[in-house]
């Protein structure tokens, strides 16, 4: 297992256009990638099973993990009862560290798309395994719910023009 950490960057600081930035729509159970002032992919995610399990709100990526251990259960990395399956990338929501909430793939893939999490955002571990490397530690996220497109909630955090 891997871990990556990041400085400490600015709190609620927005990204700059063309910078990497992730949305993810709890209305929809949606993910979406930008990055050079484009929507790159749009993917089906798994929140949490209350609406108030899913913190919101504009946050940064601080921890990357591959084949992460879960803590919880003393399951290691790899292993195919690994609820957070092959990639983990967390972010600083609610004064955590990045171990506590972040974007993870599962051995549930049924459960994507669904209201099912105790807080994560769950995905394929593809889908997961293949956003990774272009979501470099320091990128902002934003959770919300909302009825607004991915562009504009995009232009209105200033990842896009």
């Amino acid at each position: 297992m891997t871990f990556f950490l990041a400085p400490l960057w600015p709190l609620g600081q927005n990204p700059m256009p063309g910078d990497p930035f992730v949305i993810v729509n709890k209305a929809k159970n949606e993910l979406a990638y930008i990055n050079e002032n484009k929507v790159q992919t749009i993917v089906s995610v798994g929140t949490g099973k209350t609406e108030d399990l899913t913190p919101e709100g504009l946050f940064t990526i601080t921890v990357k993990a591959k084949n992460p251990y879960y803590r919880k259960k003393n399951i290691p990395g790899g292993d195919p009862n690994n609820p957070l399956g092959a990639r983990w990338i967390g972010f600083d929501a609610k004064g955590t560290d990045g171990r506590i909430y972040g974007i993870h793939g599962t051995n549930q893939p049924d459960s994507i798309g669904k209201y099912v999490s105790q807080g994560c955002i769950r995905t394929q571990n593809e889908v997961v395994a293949s956003l990774f490397p272009f979501i470099p530690l320091g990128t902002k996220i934003l959770v919300t719910s909302s009825n607004k497109s991915f562009d504009i909630l995009a232009k209105e955090n200033g990842a896009m023009k």
